[in-house]
Formats: structure tokens, sequence, C-alpha cells
């Protein structure tokens, strides 16, 4: 972070991404994705307001791995997901490609394995770069997100079954910390605040716009 400068105040200068992302970043797997007593960094949807999380009476404790891709084009795109309004879980919604870890699954090979059934990314285009943290949800999932360098080159084929669309949003704007709204809604009683990043027609917010606050987060502060 610049000398004296508040952090949502820093421009993040995203043709550098790649390189900090290497430096900050690792694949080690938090104890936390699956020891849920553990004491780790955890994000979530309630971690503007971490007491809040025993006043909701919320456990999550069902691990789940995302990948965030990062295109490497000459300006860096991030590559996102509108999931079909059929599905039981944030139906409708922007997000990661990802989802549950199997049994005997790692979280990269589940990430991995997600991308490719949702959007057929093969790996061979994927470079898998480090873990953000752990990110809790109200629906009791344990998000581990995956950073990776993505080739340009790379096919996409939506699964229809899950995914609406696919589509790549500038990294710099996500990284710009003026775009990161932080709102409040109820939710059973209790104010939930959270982050959006409206983007042109699409509406980023969510845990999928928290996590990218994590990055932002990760990546460009200190």
């Amino acid at each position: 972070m610049q000398q004296g400068v508040p952090l949502d105040e820093v421009k993040a200068p995203t043709h550098e991404f790649f390189e900090r992302a290497r430096s900050r970043l690792n694949r080690e797997v938090p104890v936390g994705l699956t020891d849920f007593d553990a004491e780790v960094k955890i994000r979530g949807d309630l971690d503007l307001e971490p007491e809040l999380w025993i006043k909701a009476g919320v456990k999550a404790t069902k691990p789940a791995a995302v990948l965030v891709p990062i295109v490497a084009r000459s300006e860096p795109q991030v590559l996102l997901t509108q999931r079909t309004p059929e599905l039981k879980s944030h139906s409708g919604q922007i997000a990661f490609p990802g989802g549950r870890i199997e049994p005997g699954e790692g979280p990269l090979a589940a990430a991995l394995r997600e991308a490719n059934e949702e959007v057929g990314l093969d790996s061979k285009f994927v470079e898998p770069i480090g873990y953000l943290d752990l990110y809790l949800t109200f629906s009791g999932f344990r998000i581990l997100p995956l950073v990776a360098h993505v080739d340009p080159d790379y096919a996409m084929k939506v699964n229809p079954s899950e995914v609406a669309d696919a589509f790549e949003v500038p990294l710099e704007f996500l990284m710009t910390p003026g775009n990161h709204q932080r709102l409040s809604r109820d939710w059973n009683g209790i104010e939930r605040h959270y982050y959006a990043m409206p983007f042109q027609e699409r509406y980023i917010w969510g845990v999928t716009a928290g996590i990218l606050r994590n990055l932002y987060e990760r990546i460009y502060a200190g």
C-alpha cells in the first residue's frame, strides 16, 4: 500500500497482477477447510460484522472450491458465470466456476473439475497460482478460492444445465476500490452488509463480490 494512503484509495496496478499474485499467494491448503475449529483467517457473508455469525446461528460445514480465473490478455480479465435460474443454490447470480469438494478430492482438483464441467475450461489452459482466504456462506459452504492464470486462447463451452452465460470483466474495474459498494439488506431480522460491484448490465454481489474484495486486499494491501 502506498505510504499514508488509505487502502480504499489505492489504484490497483493490474498490469503487475500476476507478478504480485505469485509473490503473495501459495497453494498450501488451509487446515480450516476441513477442521472447523482451527484458528485461520476466514472471510464470509458476515465478515463485516463477525459477531453476527453467532446471532445468525450459521454453521458452514460443506467444503467447496471455486476457480478465480484471470485471463492473461493485454488488459487482464476475470472470467465469471451467471448461474441458471433453475439451480437450488444462488440461482441466477454471478459466480465463479466451482462447487462442492467431492470425497477423496482436493480443492485444486475440485476447482479445475468444476470449471471444466461448467464452462468447458480445459486445465491445460490453466496455471494455478494460489489460494485466497476461506470464505464462509449462509448456505453452509466453506469456500476455498483458487486464483489462476488462464491462457487467452482458452476455449469455452457453457453447460446450459448449470450456466446461463459466461463472460469476462476487466480486472482493473474489479480491483478499483471505488467500484466496491458496501450495501445492506435484512436477512431473518439481521442486517447483513455485503459488497456489490455492478458492471454494465451485470450485478456482481454477495459471495462473488466478497471474494473479489478479498483478492484486492490480498494482492494490493500492504
